[in-house]
């Protein structure tokens, strides 16, 4: 069997990826989109053809010897987007960790190299295989030489033979050449005749075999127009010829032995995929990657790792880092592996087991004067509280501070992070434990053991360097005022947990099993037959077809039943708001009754949510497993679910305090705006004020509907709202939506004013900031699509709001738990969720707790207007309301 060439039009690939997928940018703003279409293009080669060789050619420049021949070559061209230029040194790069060869050649374009390598491949018994996106290309066929041509997208391709080529466009390859000389090429400002498409080209071509032999039998050409273009454009033609002549002798530099494809190293092409942002690609190089020996070996320099039992003051310096090890994401369930402990001259490795009995180890990780430096310090305080270690003391958290710095960033490992700051000395986890249902510890305890010192190895070192980067872009307070101190709290309140009553959930899903059943029999009466209400494919012939309501939607499989569709649907027939409820009801069971029920600690009865500190761009806490903050309150039957939520102890209650409409506060302190700092000033109603404002009467003319408009504007313009947007949520045209928009902006020029200089400003810096300082990235504010770049500006108007009032909540979490410790209060905080905090309480000290919470939220933070909290409380958290 023949050995295969594959040659890669690189320039043509990376244009083709580049205008076929959205943009993409990874946490350091670079563009990749364009690598990541080539590289899937490029997995997919290597996965079905598997080459012997392989070359991608990419162009010098923009003169070529074509250019002495006609120096309009090209020439109508728009200039290559930056977006797409800054692309290229990384696709390189990209190619490199592939092992994969590539070539360019001053005055020559990647067509010459091609086809210089692949005439030559061919005729020495190659299979040669041609990847473009561009026909001239078609040129090099033969029997031995295919050209695969990209259709829609990247790796959707029709690949291109003798026969194919005849079949499909009617030429033999040897007539390419002839075709484009006759039809020309706008895309390459190559002139052809004026007049002949490709199908004239076609015809005459099949007439007369060849451009010589048709000039050579002019007059036997039908039509006169036609002739008469032949004739008074014959330079035109054979210079075109000249042009879309593919050099197939190019002086190149290379052979065929120096393109051998040996496969690639995943373990190398892994590590790039990550700081690439290529997640989805991870799971491919490592299946179909050969193995690194030469790392596998010995991947780096020997480490020393002395494992013990027990800890002697004297092995402390008092500046440690410190891993925790947990394999499992689950942490609140994970057993803790080992811990490694790295100072400037020692590397120590511990069992838990041994750690929770060794005096000295919790002796120095309870003494809040030995500095400790961590990887997530509210994971490391979960995990060591669980084993009665109360950890004090931590000063550096890489995760934190990692977070700050790349807020765009998905990953946050210390290996990612490592790679990130150019420091590579540590493998991946999932090198190390695999990853899914294969993830567990290494049998050789050594290879775990150098593996977690390693990280904590890595956490030290890159101490320094990222304090001062946070430093550099004056982010250091955020950091050791706000999100630091906030950890710690957070981790507490993580190991507290909330306590449910179980009991009360499984009544709660009963009730709803039951109201589903009565719902279900409804909806099969009105329907005139049973049917799976789950299944579209049932539901959708029955509204449709039997009930003859009209269709809004399709989809490739039937009729579209999606919420959106039977919204629309809703005044038509009774069925509909059956079927709606329905699927309400059955969401509340399965993912928040069910899903409760399956989270709760059998140890404690509680409930241990995790709140994400580092995820959100906008710097607002989340929480998953389980995510408490989507709990849905619109329906009642929701609402009961925090029935279930009770305090831990008799005699007290669950107490909530909340911020009354603080993202529209912050907007007013930010705008400097006039009439909304004196609204809020005077304790008006902000909706009502609104609607006066926007429809232009009295505010004890203000209705219940103008006022319901006015608050979805009020918050639409905090969130970025659209025209479309607004008209959406307010079911009225987007003519009228953007209306409302203008009106709002007329009505508060300040706000007009801060939102235009807020994107100005972001695009000349290329983010923007919140009280605090924390920043947000926008590389899309100077992007050429104008939907990227409006939702760009979108986000930048609304982020300084959004996560200003972030800030806010988060240094009002630090300052009461400061503030519940003075005053010696039994009170603990549970929960945050959006702007609401619940704590529970003893009910005597309730009246002490109305006066500390509400001034210590209210005071936490100094705006131009006031700050404003409602609070209340009750024996389960729905009471608290």
């Amino acid at each position: 069997m023949a050995e295969k060439v594959v040659l890669i039009d690189g320039n043509s690939i990376a244009y083709r990826a580049f205008f076929a997928l959205p943009l993409l940018n990874n946490d350091k703003g670079v563009y990749t989109n364009a690598v990541y279409g080539f590289t899937t293009m490029l997995l997919k080669i290597l996965e079905e053809d598997q080459p012997d060789h392989l070359l991608v050619a990419f162009d010098a420049g923009k003169t070529t010897f074509r250019h002495e021949t006609y120096s309009e070559y090209k020439g109508g061209r728009q200039k290559t987007p930056p977006e797409l230029s800054e692309q290229f040194p990384v696709l390189k790069e990209l190619l490199d960790a592939f092992g994969a060869k590539y070539y360019q050649l001053n005055q020559y374009e990647a067509d010459d190299i091609i086809g210089t390598i692949a005439d030559q491949a061919g005729q020495d018994g190659y299979e040669v295989k041609v990847i473009s996106g561009d026909k001239d290309l078609l040129q090099l066929v033969t029997d031995r030489v295919s050209v695969s041509l990209t259709k829609k997208g990247i790796t959707n391709v029709d690949t291109y033979d003798p026969s194919f080529m005849e079949e499909k466009m009617g030429v033999r390859p040897d007539q390419i050449i002839d075709l484009k000389a006759l039809m020309g090429d706008s895309s390459d400002n190559i002139p052809g005749v004026p007049g002949v498409g490709e199908k004239t080209a076609v015809k005459l071509l099949k007439q007369f075999d060849t451009i010589d032999r048709l000039y050579d039998n002019l007059d036997q050409v039908s039509g006169k127009k036609l002739k008469e273009k032949l004739e008074n454009h014959k330079e035109d033609a054979y210079m075109s010829r000249k042009l879309v002549t593919i050099e197939r002798h190019a002086p190149i530099e290379i052979e065929l032995k120096d393109l051998g494809y040996q496969g690639y190293q995943s373990t190398q092409v892994s590590h790039l995929f990550k700081d690439l942002g290529f997640q989805s690609l991870l799971s491919r190089v490592q299946e179909g990657g050969i193995e690194d020996e030469s790392e596998a070996a010995e991947p780096f320099p020997d480490i020393k790792v002395e494992v013990v039992e027990d800890f002697e003051d004297d092995m402390f310096t008092g500046k440690e880092a410190l891993v925790v090890e947990m394999l499992y994401d689950n942490y609140h369930q994970a057993a803790v592996e080992g811990i490694a402990i790295i100072n400037e001259s020692n590397k120590y490795v511990i069992s838990m087991n041994n750690a929770k009995n060794s005096k000295g180890f919790k002796k120095w990780a309870e003494d809040d004067k030995k500095e400790k430096w961590v990887f997530d310090a509210k994971r490391t305080v979960v995990a060591l509280m669980r084993h009665d270690v109360n950890i004090k003391g931590i000063q550096f958290d890489l995760l934190l501070a990692s977070y700050l710095i790349n807020p765009a960033e998905n990953h946050h490992d210390i290996p990612a992070i490592s790679h990130r700051m150019g420091e590579s000395k540590v493998k991946y986890d999932e090198e190390v434990y695999g990853k899914g249902a294969k993830m567990k510890r290494p049998e050789n305890d050594n290879d775990f053991h150098e593996h977690i010192s390693r990280k904590a190895d890595m956490v030290y070192k890159l101490k320094d360097t990222v304090e001062n980067e946070l430093k550099n872009k004056e982010q250091y307070n955020l950091y050791m005022d706000l999100e630091m101190p906030l950890a710690l709290i957070l981790g507490r309140m993580e190991h507290r947990g909330v306590l449910v009553d179980q009991k009360r959930l499984e009544e709660m899903g009963a009730e709803l099993e039951s109201r589903l059943t009565a719902i279900e029999k409804d909806i099969f009466e009105l329907a005139g037959e049973s049917f799976n209400l789950n299944s579209p494919k049932q539901l959708g012939p029955i509204l449709f077809e039997k009930l003859n309501l009209p269709v809004i939607k399709k989809t490739k499989t039937g009729y579209s039943t999606s919420a959106d569709v039977l919204e629309q649907l809703e005044d038509q027939h009774e069925i509909i708001s059956s079927i709606l409820m329905y699927r309400q009801l059955g969401k509340l069971k399965s993912t928040y009754i069910e899903g409760l029920l399956k989270v709760i600690n059998e140890d404690t009865h509680k409930i241990h949510t995790r709140f994400n500190q580092a995820l959100t761009q906008t710097g607002r806490l989340s929480s998953t497993e389980p995510n408490l903050q989507n709990i849905p309150i619109r329906l009642e039957e929701g609402r009961k679910i925090r029935q279930a939520f009770i305090p831990s102890k008799e005699n007290w209650v669950i107490f909530a305090s909340d911020y009354s409409q603080i993202e529209l506060r912050v907007l007013a302190h930010i705008a400097q705006d006039e009439k909304l700092i004196e609204a809020f000033r005077e304790g008006q109603d902000i909706h009502t004020q609104t609607a006066s404002e926007v429809f232009g009467v009295a505010k004890e003319d203000v209705t219940s509907e103008m006022r319901r408009q006015a608050k979805a504007v009020n918050f639409g313009i905090v969130y970025g709202i659209s025209d479309y947007g607004l008209s959406q949520s307010l079911d009225i045209p987007r003519k009228e939506a953007q209306a409302f928009i203008d009106k709002y902006l007329e009505s508060y020029p300040g706000v007009k004013t801060y939102m235009e200089e807020t994107v100005q400003e972001a695009k000349q810096v290329g983010y923007v900031t919140t009280f605090m300082n924390r920043r947000r990235y926008l590389p899309e504010l100077t992007s050429r699509n104008f939907n990227r770049r409006n939702a760009a500006e979108r986000t930048a108007m609304n982020t300084p709001i959004q996560g200003s009032a972030a800030d806010v909540i988060k240094k009002a979490m630090i300052d009461l738990e400061n503030r519940l410790a003075e005053e010696n209060l039994e009170a603990k905080m549970l929960l945050q969720v959006h702007d609401e905090l619940i704590l529970e309480a003893p009910e005597e000290e309730v009246e002490q707790l109305k006066e500390v919470v509400a001034s210590v939220m209210e005071q936490t933070v100094k705006l131009d207007v006031p700050l404003k909290v409602d609070y209340s409380y009750g024996s389960t958290w729905y009471d608290a309301k």
